[in-house]
């Protein structure tokens, strides 16, 4: 996954988009990164001069926290080797210098041994236990986190404190794609509520049948004219497994109003994903994405206070591709109104069944956005 602000050099997130890598626009601020706690086996910086060090070391306190342990945390630029190269970076040497020791010495207290530093490149790695360690340290230089939920991050402010290690281990992953399949520690653990491995698995296995009845329905779905796909209401990820395939990747988003928080249980299954309030523009440009998928997206949303059912779709129709298609699985009452308000977009549209029979209330909206101007009455497909 990777983020970047749009700054001085103008669209990076856009250019990687286009060429089929998943980003967002982002930044190391105030508030928490939208990810959930060990998502991450490796998290790299190349030249993006965010002050490590400053702030009591918080940003790589943040890091940490996505790290899983035995991650590692990889810094390519200022200030490694600034000895050499103060002068090209036209920065004094006792203040790189300064700026390097903060690093280390933030790396020390949150218990990253230094595996590597050669020319401009400088590689930590975070313990895989990090109780021995801290034990032995000043407990007056460490504060843990007092959050019982690390994963809840949604506009939360980020803080000075080390978060604690789980119960359960990294090393209870499988390698991928053994991952996308196996049990995750979060749901053998019970830490998902309402999730057992047995549900984990039937869910798998209903996400299977789905994809199969859209690859009849759409065969484009697997043939790489869908590189960039988003999952806007990602669940336990089941989707993105079924479809997983090198010929595409898959946004997961998790809503922050979804009834359970596991956008740690799609990272355990070696997918990606995102934390996202859809009643607020999703963080990437226009025509990002060639294929959208909502399941019980509409549903969810329905008569929610903040945003109406419009709102959302003219976010799906901003970062669809023309020509993108769309896939909508909802009860059939919602879908009549988000099909109502489709047709006013000009999107060609077609109803089905459920791949079950027409007697399930639940339905599958299938669209395609189409090539239009303004004012215009016919579409071109140029």
């Amino acid at each position: 996954m990777s983020f970047a602000p749009r700054d001085s050099h103008e669209a990076q997130v856009q250019f990687a988009l286009e060429r089929g890598v998943p980003a967002v626009i982002g930044v190391l601020g105030t508030i928490k990164v939208p990810y959930p706690s060990r998502a991450f086996d490796m998290a790299h910086c190349s030249r993006c001069l965010i002050p490590w060090g400053a702030n009591d070391g918080k940003y790589l306190m943040e890091v940490d926290r996505v790290l899983r342990p035995g991650g590692y945390w990889i810094l390519s630029g200022p200030p490694i080797h600034w000895k050499v190269n103060y002068k090209a970076w036209e920065r004094p040497k006792e203040e790189l210098q300064e700026e390097q020791r903060q690093i280390e010495e933030a790396a020390k207290m949150l218990c990253w041994e230094k595996k590597y530093e050669k020319g401009e490149i400088a590689i930590w790695q975070k313990r895989m236990d990090g109780d021995s360690c801290h034990s032995k340290q000043d407990k007056s230089q460490v504060t843990f986190c007092k959050s019982s939920d690390p994963d809840d991050v949604w506009y939360q402010k980020m803080e000075a404190c080390v978060t604690p290690y789980p119960d359960t281990s990294s090393s209870e992953l499988k390698n991928f794609p053994e991952r996308l399949y196996a049990v995750p520690p979060r749901v053998s653990s019970g830490s998902v509520r309402g999730v057992s491995a047995e549900k984990y698995q039937e869910d798998s296995n209903e996400w299977k049948k789905h994809v199969k009845a859209y690859k009849r329905i759409n065969r484009l779905l697997d043939s790489g004219r869908y590189r960039n796909i988003m999952d806007m209401n990602a669940g336990l990820g089941g989707f993105a497994a079924a479809l997983q395939s090198p010929k595409l990747w898959v946004m997961n988003v998790v809503p922050s109003i979804a009834e359970r928080s596991t956008l740690g249980v799609i990272y355990e299954r070696g997918l990606i994903g995102i934390y996202h309030d859809w009643c607020e523009a999703f963080s990437t440009y226009p025509r990002s994405y060639d294929l959208i998928h909502a399941n019980g997206l509409f549903s969810l949303y329905n008569n929610n206070c903040r945003c109406n059912l419009e709102d959302i779709l003219l976010e799906m129709d901003r970062i669809l591709r023309p020509e993108g298609a769309v896939i909508i699985r909802d009860e059939v009452d919602v879908l009549i109104k988000v099909k109502k308000i489709i047709g006013g977009m000009r999107w060609d549209t077609k109803m089905m069944d459920h791949e079950d029979g027409p007697l399930v209330p639940e339905k599958i909206l299938v669209a395609v956005k189409q090539y239009w101007v303004a004012g215009g009455n016919s579409t071109s497909t140029q």
